[in-house]
């Protein structure tokens, strides 16, 4: 999870933190708890915020590259 690209994303669309939680239904605690990783998003909410912010891929954002 890469909590800056989101922010970014979010910025970009004059999107507040507080807005997205409010139209997703997603708590504000929560938010902050998943996007520093103490837990995860769910598939749907994942979605939720693709769809909301009008993204093309969630991979950016949400999944990190393998290194091997």
């Amino acid at each position: 999870m890469d909590k800056y690209k989101l922010e970014y994303e979010m910025k970009s669309r004059g999107i507040s933190i507080g807005k997205l939680c409010e139209d997703l239904h997603i708590s504000r605690s929560a938010f902050y708890r998943k996007c520093n990783g103490i837990s995860q998003f769910t598939l749907g909410e994942i979605q939720a915020i693709v769809d909301y912010l009008g993204l093309d891929s969630p991979m950016e954002i949400f999944f990190a590259d393998k290194v091997s």
